[in-house]
């Protein structure tokens, strides 16, 4: 697992970025797939969950994973969320009871917090609902319970780099169209082009005014051995793929 050495010192969050390791899947799922859409045994998934809650002290408490739909929608969740169906890319939540879930296989993990007010969001930022305003989304409900942008700190967990990230010309207009200046989030060399996904969801922060934002290196793509990969899978012909988890929660009381 991955956790940014600048946020330990926020005793009242946990964030948390597991790789595919430690759990008891088996096969293209190994080890640690956490993801319910997969073809893997849901008994394994549900035992994989549990291994990486009770990792980091968080078995007593409930994880609520969206049904991750590729959209703009977040939604606020307590604990009366638990065990339904929500149809979202975003969570946010004031509670101290509940787990905060977000599943990848190359997209990226946003967790953000903010430590004084204690509220804190989990979000699936594939290039669709970074494009389409999941991030803005999430900033501006954080915004209504009461956070303060100077307060907001992000996390973006690992996630497919830049060099493997390889798209067409249709997906480049596509955000050209939005905006001229998004060309300096793509690679053009021999009519080959790459997308830089984490570049574009920093640069989507800090147009909204969050100055804390902590990221890291990781290439899901080219990391076999620690992270799950949609692209991987389908460059080897694989039938499914796994899911890797990222978690944050509220730890102690609510002021």
């Amino acid at each position: 697992m991955f956790v940014f050495k600048e946020i330990k010192k926020f005793s009242n969050i946990k964030c948390v970025f597991f790789t595919r390791n430690t759990g008891v899947s088996k096969g293209i799922y190994k080890s640690l797939n956490c993801g319910l859409n997969s073809k893997d045994k849901k008994s394994n998934i549900l035992k994989n969950r549990y291994i990486a809650l009770k990792k980091i002290n968080l078995n007593n408490k409930k994880l609520i994973i969206p049904n991750q739909i590729h959209s703009n929608k977040v939604k606020i969740v307590n604990e009366k969320s638990i065990n339904k169906n929500i149809n979202a890319d975003g969570l946010i939540t004031i509670s101290n009871k509940i787990v905060l879930g977000i599943l990848t296989a190359d997209c990226a993990p946003v967790l953000l917090f903010d430590p004084k007010q204690k509220i804190i969001s989990a979000i699936h930022a594939g290039w669709k609902g970074a494009k389409n305003g999941i991030i803005d989304n999430s900033i501006k409900l954080m915004l209504e319970c009461g956070s303060k942008l100077n307060n907001i700190i992000s996390c973006i967990g690992p996630c497919i780099g830049k060099e493997s990230y390889k798209v067409n010309n249709d997906f480049f207009m596509k955000f050209i169209i939005e905006n001229p200046k998004n060309k300096q989030f793509f690679l053009i060399n021999n009519n080959e082009m790459k997308f830089d996904l984490k570049s574009y969801i920093i640069k989507k922060l800090n147009n909204l005014g969050v100055k804390n934002i902590f990221f890291n290196s990781f290439d899901t793509f080219k990391d076999k051995k620690n992270f799950f990969s949609y692209r991987r899978s389908l460059l080897f012909k694989e039938n499914d793929y796994g899911r890797c988890l990222s978690i944050i929660s509220i730890n102690g009381e609510k002021n």
